[in-house]
C-alpha cells in the first residue's frame, strides 16, 4: 500500500512539474512585435519604425547578435518613471507662452501623444535650484507656530497641480529637504553643511509632518519623503551631513515615530538619496537595526559618483537589493552637470540617461527620477551658479521649447514602462547592445534595447525558441513592444 501510494504520488508531481513548465512557456503565437527608435544622425525622435513578427528559431548561432527575454520570469514591480518639480523648473514654467506650456505639458505627461511621466520629486522649502534661500518658518521659530508654504503659492504649487492634471489626475509625488532652517544647525547656515543639533531633533521631525498637510490642503498628494538630499555631500548651497548612525537614529527615534503619530504611517521614508558609491554601507546600518529599518519603505540613490569621469557604479544597486530583498530601491536624482547652451543637441546626453536606466532597473530598482524637469537657457536658475541639463530647456529670450536627447531616452521607458510594470529577465548576446525587459500590467511586453556603437546591426528577438529579426541604427535606443 505503502509503495502504491509512494508511487500514485510521485506520478503526480511528475505530472504536476510537467504541467506547470508548460504552462510557463510564454506563447508568441500571433503576437507583433512593434520597432520604436530615437537615433543620432536621423529625424527618429521615438519614431514607430517597422513591425516584424516571430518565426521558429531553435538555437541562436554562437557569435550573432540576439537579445533574449523571458516573460514569464518577473521581478520588482515599477512605481513610476518622472522627474523634479524644483522651483526653477516652476519659475521656469512660469515664463512659457500659454500656448507652449500646454504644449510642455502634453509633451511629459500625456500617456498616448507624450511620454507619460507618472513619477515626481519636489523639495521641502529651497534647494540650489531656486531663486534664493529660504525656508516655511521665522528664523528661530522652534515651535513651527510660523509655518506656511506662501512661497510656493507663486509658481511651485500651480506648476505641480498642472502637472498632475495632465497625467489624468494621478501624480506619485515624494519631497526631500536639502537642509533644516538655519537656526536648527550646528554651522548656523542653511548653505556649506553642517549638521542638525541634537535640540532640533524634534522640531525638524515635525517639519515634515507640517509639510505634508500644508501640501495635501492643497490638494497635492504626497506619497513620501526621503531624510536628506544628499547626507554626505558638503555644498555651496543647501545641505547638511548625516553619518549613517546619525540618520539611522533621527529615522527610529524622531522621523519614524513622528509621522506615524501624525497619521502618516502610511507615507514612505526613503533613506540615503545620495550616490550609488556609499550605499551598501548606509543600508548595512540602517537595514540591519530592526527598529530603524521598520520605518525605511527603501533606498534612494544618486548617480554623480561618476560626475568626474569615472565608472558608474551600478552593481552595488545590485548589492543592496540582494541583500535586502524586501527594501525598494528609487533612482532619486541624476542630471548633466557642467551646462553650456552650445551642448544641447550632444547625443552623451541621452546615452547617459539610457545606461543608467537600463542598468539601474536591471540591478533592482523600482522607479526612476529624473532632476529638473524644465530648466532655462542658463541651465538655471541657480543662486548659487550650479548650473545643469535638463531634458527640455525653455530658451526665455525667444521662446522657444528645446527638447534634448534625455527626453526622448527617457521617454524610451516612461512611455511603455507603466506602473506596476514588471521587470523580466533580458539579456545580450554582445556588449554593444544593452537591453531590459518589462511586463505591463495589461500584458504588453516592452523591451528596450540601447546600440552603444557607431555601426547598424541587425539582431534576434528571441523568446522561447521563437525570433523576430531587427535592425537598429548606430548610436540608438528602441523599445520593443510585443502585443
Amino acid at each position: 500500500m505503502k509503495i502504491q501510494f509512494a508511487f500514485l504520488f510521485s506520478f503526480l508531481l511528475c505530472a504536476s512539474n510537467s504541467f506547470a513548465q508548460k504552462a510557463t512557456v510564454y506563447n508568441v503565437t500571433n503576437k507583433k512585435v512593434t520597432v520604436y527608435t530615437t537615433a543620432e544622425n536621423s529625424d527618429f525622435r521615438i519614431t514607430r519604425t517597422g513591425e516584424t513578427s516571430f518565426s521558429a528559431y531553435a538555437q541562436p548561432v554562437e557569435g550573432e547578435l540576439s537579445i533574449f527575454i523571458d516573460p514569464t520570469k518577473t521581478h520588482q514591480s515599477v512605481l513610476g518613471i518622472g522627474a523634479a518639480f524644483t522651483d526653477a523648473s516652476a519659475e521656469t514654467f512660469a515664463k512659457l507662452s500659454k500656448a507652449n506650456q500646454a504644449k510642455f505639458l502634453e509633451a511629459y505627461f500625456d500617456k498616448e501623444k507624450g511620454i507619460g511621466y507618472s513619477l515626481g520629486r519636489t523639495t521641502i522649502h529651497s534647494s540650489d535650484f531656486s531663486s534664493g534661500s529660504y525656508t516655511y518658518v521665522n528664523e528661530g521659530d522652534t515651535n513651527l507656530t510660523s509655518f506656511n508654504i506662501n512661497h510656493d503659492r507663486n509658481y511651485r504649487l500651480p506648476f505641480i497641480k498642472q502637472a498632475i492634471q495632465a497625467a489624468g489626475g494621478k501624480l506619485t509625488l515624494y519631497a526631500s529637504p536639502w537642509s533644516p532652517p538655519a537656526f536648527m544647525k550646528t554651522n548656523g547656515s542653511m548653505l556649506r553643511g553642517g549638521k542638525l543639533k541634537a535640540a532640533f531633533n524634534q522640531s525638524w521631525a515635525n517639519y515634515y509632518t507640517k509639510f505634508i498637510k500644508a501640501y495635501e490642503k492643497e490638494g497635492i498628494p504626497v506619497w513620501g519623503i526621503s531624510i536628506q538630499n544628499e547626507p554626505m555631500a558638503t555644498q555651496k548651497w543647501e545641505s547638511c551631513i548625516y553619518t549613517a548612525e546619525e540618520e539611522r537614529d533621527f529615522l527610529k527615534n524622531f522621523l519614524g515615530p513622528t509621522m506615524h503619530k501624525a497619521g502618516f504611517g502610511d507615507k514612505k521614508i526613503i533613506v540615503w538619496d545620495h550616490n550609488r558609491d556609499l550605499m551598501v554601507q548606509r543600508a548595512n546600518v540602517i537595514f540591519d537595526d530592526p527598529e530603524a529599518s521598520k520605518y525605511a519603505w527603501g533606498m534612494g540613490f544618486h548617480w554623480y559618483e561618476d560626475w568626474s569621469g569615472g565608472t558608474p557604479m551600478f552593481n552595488n544597486v545590485g548589492i543592496v537589493h540582494k541583500t535586502y530583498p524586501t527594501k525598494n530601491l528609487l533612482f532619486t536624482e541624476g542630471c548633466g552637470e557642467r551646462f553650456e547652451f552650445a551642448k544641447l543637441k550632444e547625443w552623451y546626453l541621452g546615452e547617459r540617461y539610457g545606461r543608467a536606466m537600463i542598468n539601474d532597473f536591471n540591478n533592482g530598482s523600482v522607479g526612476w527620477t529624473d532632476w529638473n524637469i524644465l530648466l532655462d537657457e542658463t541651465g538655471g536658475p541657480n543662486h548659487v551658479a550650479n548650473l545643469c541639463f535638463a531634458p527640455v530647456h525653455a530658451d526665455t529670450r525667444t521662446g522657444e521649447l528645446i527638447f534634448t536627447n534625455a527626453f526622448y531616452y527617457i521617454g524610451h521607458f516612461s512611455k511603455f514602462v507603466r506602473p506596476n510594470a514588471k521587470l523580466i529577465n533580458s539579456s545580450s548576446s554582445r556588449s554593444q547592445l544593452m537591453t531590459t525587459a518589462f511586463v505591463n500590467a495589461d500584458k504588453t511586453v516592452s523591451v528596450i534595447v540601447m546600440n552603444q556603437s557607431d555601426k547598424a546591426v541587425k539582431y534576434n528577438l528571441w523568446i522561447a525558441g521563437q525570433a523576430a529579426v531587427v535592425d537598429i541604427l548606430p548610436r540608438a535606443i528602441q523599445t520593443l513592444v510585443i502585443k
